[in-house]
């Protein structure tokens, strides 16, 4: 019997919570209460102002985007040709395909208006000018600017920054003014969990918002490709085909970003998933500004090439984690040269910013003024430096100057064998046929299958010049070293591959199995 009432009473109890059922055990009566009447008045108080306050956000930020249509003239040998797209896993959302329009008799064949495509914009200032992404106006004819009262203008392009030379924006102008326009805010300051708002044309739907959170920041040309400067917000605000060049904006109703490209997973799956990205607000300030007073967008330049710190490496310099970029060649007069650096020290910190790996020290170099004298922060050897260098203009001038490669100032010998790895000193026949003509080293004759080095992407015909940043020119140098780090558990090599390009490669040492 005991039993059986704990269960009649268990069973009671579940029902009531279930149900919403409240018991005065006083009065011993039962009541009934719906789950609204269960909210707080308050809170719902607190609800009801933050929903009034997204829909007063929203209705304040959509007349500053606007709708971007473009056409191009196209004879008909252009008519049938396939436009450049990138990889399916990333997409720009602006183009539609283009659609060929009914014939007509009285139509120049060889000259046609054909619809390009459909992207979004942000007013960025009353006067008319109009943020937006090039690849959505590039090689437009015709572009046309929709405002949200319905209103169209002619749109004239004021400067491009491509995507496969710098950020894929554009700024357009119209002939308007007393425009409703986005105020910038500062997206240094965005926080990783943060809501964002998402405003554009997604599938030609004019003026859709989507609410969403940022996701994570400071995504790479790396992560995405679309872009050779970029520190991409990722978020999952809903946005699709169209929203290229449209507004990601805070709470506050202030511009963070321009949503520029979505991961769609692939194959025919064109919709989104969640995973979508925008250009930090910071840089496009910076871009339009140069665009509108210059024409074109001016970067630094350091003059070196660069690479990941590797976890190998990493533990080496006894990191806690991966960070930095390890500067691989030094070209000559550049001011990395001549402010001190050398190849093989590594960045920590350029112009006060803690640099995260190779894309984010290209990213924050190109984001700094030239000419302006900065501090650098590197490792060098096992030890801090400080340096100062004065940034130069990034142009096509200087970077063909990197060709130049710094090497450091051929007998036959015994072959030598280390972790996987076979040398032999550097022959004038071998230098010719793996391109190393000019330089000293030892030259990688064959690498062991499933070793260290194997691993590491060490390959024959490689040259290698260093070992852990001392030099070597030869077999006894080579051995030498050897022998002075046989205590260490990982050594970093200086290879010279045979394209030319220079790469520091950490690799375990370890015993080989004949």
């Amino acid at each position: 019997m005991e039993i059986k009432k704990v269960a009649i009473t268990i069973l009671l109890v579940t029902v009531i919570i279930l149900g919403g059922i409240t018991v005065d055990w006083d009065n011993q009566k039962i009541s009934s209460q719906t789950a609204v009447s269960q909210v707080d008045e308050i809170d719902l108080q607190y609800l009801e102002r933050a929903n009034n306050a997204f829909i007063k956000l929203v209705k304040s930020a959509k007349p500053a985007v606007v709708q971007i249509s473009t056409s191009r003239r196209v004879g008909r040998q252009s008519r049938n040709r396939s436009r450049d797209r990138f990889e399916d896993f990333f997409r720009f959302f602006p183009e539609f395909p283009e659609r060929r329009q009914p014939n007509d008799p009285e139509e120049d064949e060889d000259n046609r208006d054909m619809p390009s495509g459909l992207g979004s914009g942000v007013i960025a200032s009353s006067s008319g000018y109009i943020l937006t992404n090039n690849h959505v106006i590039q090689e437009a004819d015709d572009i046309k600017v929709t405002l949200s009262d319905g209103r169209e203008f002619d749109a004239e392009v004021v400067g491009t920054d491509s995507g496969s030379q710098g950020t894929d924006l554009a700024v357009l102008k119209i002939n308007a003014d007393k425009l409703s326009s986005l105020e910038f805010g500062d997206s240094d300051q965005l926080q990783v969990g943060e809501w964002v708002v998402a405003i554009g044309s997604p599938l030609g739907l004019d003026q859709t918002v989507t609410r969403g959170i940022v996701s994570a920041k400071g995504r790479s040309t790396d992560d995405i490709r679309i872009a050779s400067y970029a520190d991409f917000i990722q978020t999952d605000a809903s946005i699709n085909r169209g929203n290229s060049g449209g507004a990601l904006i805070n709470i506050r109703g202030q511009l963070v970003g321009i949503n520029t490209a979505i991961a769609t997973g692939g194959g025919l799956s064109y919709g989104n998933i969640g995973i979508g990205f925008a250009i930090p607000s910071k840089l496009v300030q910076r871009v339009m500004t140069q665009l509108i007073e210059k024409g074109e967008v001016e970067r630094g330049w350091l003059g070196v090439m660069i690479q990941d710190v590797d976890h190998n490496l990493s533990e080496k310099l006894e990191f806690d984690s991966p960070h930095g970029a390890l500067i691989t060649m030094v070209g000559k007069n550049s001011p990395a040269e001549k402010g001190g650096m050398r190849h093989g020290d590594v960045v920590l910190e350029f112009n006060g910013v803690q640099i995260r790996d190779r894309d984010h020290l290209r990213y924050v170099v190109a984001s700094t003024g030239i000419d302006s004298t900065v501090p650098v922060k590197v490792i060098r050897q096992g030890k801090k430096r400080n340096l100062k260098i004065k940034l130069a203009k990034r142009t096509e001038e200087a970077i063909a100057t990197l060709s130049n490669r710094v090497a450091p100032p051929s007998e036959d010998a015994d072959q030598e064998v280390f972790s996987g790895i076979q040398v032999q000193n550097l022959t004038s026949e071998m230098a010719k046929r793996y391109n190393h003509q000019d330089q000293k080293g030892v030259i990688v004759i064959k690498v062991k299958q499933r070793t260290a080095a194997a691993r590491a992407g060490i390959q024959e015909g490689d040259l290698i010049q260093e070992i852990d940043w001392e030099k070597v020119e030869n077999l006894d140098d080579y051995r030498k070293r050897l022998d002075q780090l046989k205590d260490e558990s990982k050594v970093t090599l200086y290879i010279r591959h045979e394209s030319g390009n220079p790469e520091f490669i950490t690799i375990n040492v370890e015993q080989n199995e004949d």
